[in-house]
């Protein structure tokens, strides 16, 4: 077998692939700034800067400097009983950026298991001040946050949970706020008031459900009532966070504060695997205690990873540059001039947009899903003009890596106008 694609069929399982059927994998043998070079000299625009965590653009010479630099000081540590300088200087410069008053960073090694601690961290609040009937968590429909047990509970029965449906605990899925609805979820949340353990929402937008958008000033409501009734709120910024939406955090535009946040993906540019969860000190000092039982008992081999935290304060560095602003600016005022001339089309039923994401949702027959028949179609049209764009079923959407230029974004829009001409 001499390609990698021969390799790789041999050896390698795939997420979120049926591999009987699966399309060929794209042997990538390069990156720099929004391109990926394949085995054969293709070039593709990465559009969805590779999984939502590369917003710097690929082989960032700042931040492959500081990894190289601290792999040759310290690659890792043991975190429990001794700590070290990255991890310390990104606590305090997290901390300093995060909306309210956070004063406490947790880390781990993903986005999943940034829910899990966020998760733990809620009920054990509880259980550690001796109220035991607050067990009960709040979470959205269609809301995606992992695919570990704790984090596939808590987000909506699909297609990715249903094998396990019988294992997971049982939470009270409320719908996306709007005028029309907010008063009545505010009667469920009030109804549900001292069993609530916690609220978990993805703010702004719920990525993995079909980049769905609802208001700030909605969301702002429902955690105005927690607090009101003593729930512990979670904003899951996993995606949204790093100038996502606009702002440094989805959670900026809100006026109510979350209790806790989850932080992962473009953490370190994109670079390497890392999970933070953060917590206000309310929730630190139900477990600071002389009693070890009301300890967190949580961790990961390679908590705190010092090459990650080296990657993570480069990628703070280049995403507080004035012409990375200019730049997030840039894309969102693109991305809504295209939405204006498209968002009319007889072929799409909803163009959304939230910062630097927008996304289309192709009108179908078929019920919106996953594994609408209408994904391989996209998905391959885009790969034939050299453009990732990995749909959700039937909703296309770009979210690029900040780099990404002016052309290139155009020739991205000129191919999605040309594909609804077709598909």
């Amino acid at each position: 077998m001499s390609n990698l694609e021969e390799r790789d069929r041999a050896v390698i399982w795939h997420p979120y692939t049926q591999m009987k059927n699966a399309l060929t994998h794209i042997p990538i043998v390069k990156g720099e700034g929004v391109y990926l070079f394949t085995e054969d000299g293709k070039q593709y625009i990465d559009a969805v800067s590779s999984w939502w965590v590369n917003i710097h653009g690929h082989g960032n010479a700042a931040i492959a400097d500081a990894v190289a630099k601290q792999a040759r000081e310290l690659e890792h540590v043991i975190f429990a009983g001794f700590t070290h300088e990255p991890a310390i200087q990104l606590a305090e410069r997290l901390l300093n950026l995060l909306p309210g008053d956070q004063k406490k960073v947790f880390y781990s090694d993903n986005g999943s298991t940034a829910v899990e601690v966020a998760l733990k961290m809620c009920l054990q609040y509880w259980h550690n001040k001796g109220i035991t009937k607050r067990k009960k968590i709040l979470a959205f429909n269609n809301s995606y946050h992992g695919d570990t047990f704790g984090a596939m509970a808590v987000s909506a029965r699909s297609i990715f949970t249903h094998p396990f449906s019988d294992l997971l605990f049982e939470v009270d899925f409320i719908d996306l706020p709007n005028a029309s609805n907010i008063d009545v979820i505010k009667e469920k949340i009030t109804a549900i008031g001292d069993e609530a353990a916690c609220f978990i929402f993805e703010p702004l937008v719920l990525g993995s459900g079909g980049m769905l958008m609802y208001e700030a000033t909605y969301l702002d409501e429902l955690i105005t009532l927690c607090k009101t009734q003593g729930i512990l709120t979670i904003a899951d910024e996993v995606m949204t966070g790093f100038g996502r939406t606009g702002t440094f955090f989805a959670s900026e535009q809100l006026s109510s504060r979350p209790d806790i946040f989850c932080l992962s993906k473009g953490l370190t540019g994109g670079t390497m695997a890392m999970g933070i969860t953060t917590c206000n000190q309310q929730i630190f000092d139900a477990f600071y205690s002389d009693d070890k039982l009301k300890t967190l008992y949580h961790g990961h081999s390679f908590t705190a990873n010092p090459i990650a935290c080296a990657a993570s304060l480069a990628s703070l560095d280049l995403l507080l540059k004035h012409e990375t602003l200019v730049n997030i600016n840039r894309i969102k005022k693109q991305h809504t001039q295209f939405a204006e001339r498209i968002k009319h089309h007889p072929k799409l039923k909803e163009v959304r947009q939230t910062g630097t994401i927008l996304a289309l949702e192709w009108a179908t027959s078929n019920e919106t899903s996953y594994l609408n028949t209408l994904r391989d179609s996209l998905y391959t049209y885009f790969l034939e003009h050299h453009i990732i764009l990995r749909p959700l079923g039937n909703i296309i959407y770009i979210l690029p890596p900040y780099v990404i230029s002016e052309q290139d974004l155009d020739y991205i829009y000129q191919t999605i106008t040309a594909a609804l001409e077709i598909l």
